[in-house]
């Protein structure tokens, strides 16, 4: 399995092969640099903004929020988990979800006295299947919206169904494979200390403006710039955040990967990928199978940039959809995948892989066939 710290530096080095071999022309590279500055604006500002809303204690306040609405009663827990983690998706990102909300809801479960794999498993699901009602909520919909020329409201109309249906879809998975589990009475766990109120607020406040901001015509970049400034400079100001530490928010590693998928995917395109996958263009529901697959063979981000060169405008809302809700079956898949796998094991949870890609082949079928007819109603 790829371990998510050698991805940078392999990205880095296939872009350089590409550059250094004459792949990419010099204005190739500067549209490219155009498409996609803007999206790892968006990335930088939503990250660096999420470990402040991390380090104000937003995610624990949120989990402990849906225990105290509860009441002891383990389905209404799990419902509220999959309030969380559907809200946190489309507000900050399915890397958000994974790396930041996994946490709190195991430390929950540890408490509350529940099994751990059914709520670590809708997580991460929802992670994947949430992320497809907005375009902050998934770099490959900011990709895609850029592409087919969509603000984002009209984005949002477009995928709104789909996107509901693809929610419940995944709930009524979990409780069909787990609906035991989630039955009968919780603990309640004590109440969190709230390290510094003001801070907690400011930061939640400015995670619920982010759409807002967004869905009113500001560019996604500038919309995430905006409310991560804000809740970096209160940070600042009540030293939850050290000067010296500000630097370590910004997703460096992340962003090289993405720039260096850019540049290999387009150069390689007219040469080899084209051709091989020009066969997935033929209709909305073959984008969409085509898109799952390979998003489960190379990972979500690199199977979209590939397909997109092949497939007609008018099929990508399914490649979107086979790219956003399809990679539920292998590790790498979506990074966000293997992101929370590191955060399971560090709570003390063991992935299967077995199990996560059995649940994962029962689980993407129903949601390619369940929301691929709803495209375009």
């Amino acid at each position: 399995m790829p371990r998510p710290a050698l991805v940078p530096g392999l990205c880095v080095l296939a872009a350089g092969g590409c550059l250094a071999a004459g792949l990419l022309s010099g204005p190739d590279l500067l549209a490219l640099l155009r498409r996609v500055l803007p999206v790892l604006g968006f990335l930088a500002a939503a990250t660096v903004l999420a470990e402040v809303a991390d380090r104000a204690q937003v995610f624990d306040a949120a989990a402990r929020t849906a225990v105290r609405l509860a009441r002891g009663r383990t389905a209404l827990l799990f419902a509220g988990v999959v309030v969380l983690a559907t809200a946190c998706t489309v507000l900050l990102s399915l890397d958000t979800t994974a790396v930041l909300l996994t946490p709190a809801v195991l430390a929950l479960a540890a408490e509350a006295g529940l099994a751990a794999w059914p709520l670590a498993l809708t997580v991460v699901w929802l992670a994947g299947t949430a992320s497809l009602l907005l375009p902050v909520s998934n770099l490959t919909n900011l990709l895609a919206a850029d592409r087919l020329g969509l603000a984002a409201g009209a984005y949002a109309r477009g995928f709104a169904l789909p996107a509901v249906v693809a929610v419940v879809v995944t709930m009524a998975v979990v409780v069909g494979l787990h609906g035991r589990a989630l039955r009968g009475r919780c603990a309640q766990p004590a109440a969190l200390a709230v390290r510094d109120p003001v801070l907690l607020r400011t930061a939640g406040a400015c995670c619920l403006a982010l759409v807002p901001l967004v869905l009113l015509g500001l560019p996604p970049y500038a919309a995430a710039a905006l409310v991560a400034v804000v809740a970096l400079g209160v940070a600042l100001a009540r030293r939850a955040v050290p000067v010296r530490d500000v630097a370590g928010l910004l997703p460096a590693a992340l962003a090289v990967s993405v720039l260096g998928l850019f540049v290999v995917v387009d150069a390689l395109g007219p040469l080899l990928l084209d051709r091989v996958l020009g066969g997935a263009s033929g209709s909305a529901t073959s984008a969409a199978v085509a898109g799952a697959l390979l998003a489960n063979g190379v990972d979500n981000l690199p199977a979209y940039l590939a397909l997109e060169r092949v497939v007609p405008r008018e099929h990508l809302p399914g490649l979107l959809l086979g790219v956003d809700l399809g990679p539920l079956v292998t590790p790498w898949g979506s990074l966000a995948t293997l992101l929370w796998a590191q955060r399971c094991r560090a709570r003390g949870l063991d992935v299967s892989w077995g199990r996560f890609a059995a649940s994962g082949l029962l689980l993407v079928p129903l949601l390619l066939l369940a929301t691929v007819p709803l495209l375009g109603r």
